[in-house]
């Protein structure tokens, strides 16, 4: 437990960071830095993201101020970032990016700050260390590591046991049994989704197979691999008979949607999620349980996880302006800050707050993580943004029998830049 004499010295170091003049105070000239945001509106992130720049905004008034773009859409805003990126130009003085095998390229160009001299002393100490090995390349710090998660399944336990399914099927022998039962209720068993860039909730689940059945190290394999195939079989047989009629084409919301809604029993997601209001609000939010998905294949004991978010920032000449974006950076990455995120959005974070959750649904989420005696990445964290976008592609088709299986994989295998 952290005791009350070091939160005081914490508490000083804070208020001692935000004292210090910027070169720009100097200057008498205040810094605006721009920051298209996507912990907004109905994000659970969004109401400590507007507290903690207000108060940043604040404490530095003359002197810096952050201003967040709204960018509500998830999608549209990845999409930016990367044609921003290629384009030549930095989409905002501080932005977020995924760290996949499609951004990394972008640690070759000069639009990125590079943090590694900055990020010094306690406060790199702050930083999971596996997290900034993951976002050191060739030497070079361009991202700082903030958001993470793991991305079990969520089972609606009041429905399962209205449908005479007693607990949570850890094998496929168990599986479809479960959900064939889910299905005689009257509900759909699972929400799927092949729409939006990356497929993400129907992502998930491929992965936990694939991982399954090919262990944590199958996405150095070709796609074309036997583990792949037989994982693709299996989201097949999902589509044919157990979720949704809309799934295919579908995106995040319609999935998400459905599990909100009571209308099926199963879903995917991430930590995030787990402080939405309108989650909260459902009749059936006590009984939601995380676990592993069903395990097809010799491995088990795993867990999927992601660097969901890194932190960037657009390279400057300007002494001032980067100054600026360090102080900030280091304000909104202080222990103080991060476990507010944590406590109020139920999301996860390299960096070490001491926040311990109490939330029990939160709490799941860590005792996952810690209970898994493995991690592997997902897809989309594996493979980048052209693998997952015609994974997402195919997936309909594979849904609907117009290619097969091996056809599938294939056709993802030739967007996969090796």
């Amino acid at each position: 437990m952290r005791t009350t004499a070091r939160s005081r010295v914490l508490a000083l170091a804070l208020l001692a960071l935000l004292a210090l003049p910027s070169l720009a105070a100097a200057q008498g000239k205040e810094i605006v830095l721009k920051w298209p945001c996507i912990w907004v509106g109905k994000d659970s992130k969004a109401p400590a993201i507007a507290e903690i720049v207000e108060a940043f905004n604040a404490a530095n008034a003359g002197k810096v101020r952050v201003e967040i773009e709204p960018q509500p859409d998830y999608n549209a805003y990845e999409q930016k970032v990367r044609t921003a990126l290629m384009a030549g130009q930095a989409p905002g003085d501080i932005f977020t990016l995924k760290l996949n095998a499609s951004t990394k390229d972008f640690y070759s160009n000069k639009l990125l700050m590079d943090f590694s001299k900055d990020l010094t002393g306690a406060w790199r100490a702050s930083f999971d260390a596996g997290a900034l090995a993951q976002s050191t390349i060739d030497k070079k710090l361009k991202t700082l590591p903030f958001e993470t998660a793991v991305l079990p399944i969520w089972y609606n336990s009041a429905a399962l046991k209205a449908a005479g399914v007693s607990s949570v099927p850890s094998t496929m022998a168990e599986f479809w049994p479960a959900m064939d039962k889910i299905k005689a209720s009257g509900i759909a068993p699972m929400s799927q989704m092949s729409g939006d860039t990356n497929a993400w909730t129907s992502m998930i689940w491929f992965s936990h197979f694939a991982v399954s059945f090919g262990g944590p190290d199958i996405w150095a394999k070709p796609f074309t691999d036997k583990a792949f195939v037989e994982s693709a079989k299996l989201m097949k047989r999902i589509f044919e008979g157990y979720t949704t009629p809309d799934a295919v084409g579908a995106g995040a919301g319609v999935s998400g949607g459905h599990f909100l809604a009571g209308r099926t029993a199963l879903f995917s997601n991430g930590p995030w999620y787990a402080g939405r209001a309108d989650l909260r609000a459902t009749p059936f939010f006590p009984s939601i349980v995380i676990a592993r998905a069903p395990a097809p294949g010799p491995t088990k004991n795993f867990m999927i996880s992601r660097l969901q978010a890194n932190v960037a920032a657009g390279e400057t000449k300007d002494k001032a302006r980067r100054a600026a974006i360090v102080q900030f950076l280091r304000f909104l990455t202080s222990e103080e800050n991060v476990r507010k995120l944590a406590q109020s959005s139920g999301a996860m974070f390299a960096i070490d707050s001491g926040y311990v959750p109490i939330d029990p649904l939160q709490k799941q989420f860590y005792d996952i993580a810690a209970a898994s005696k493995v991690t592997a990445n997902d897809l989309e964290a594996a493979l980048g943004a052209e693998a997952t976008l015609e994974f997402a592609q195919q997936l309909g088709a594979l849904a609907l029998g117009k290619v097969t299986a091996e056809e599938f994989c294939a056709l993802v295998e030739k967007k996969i830049d090796r």
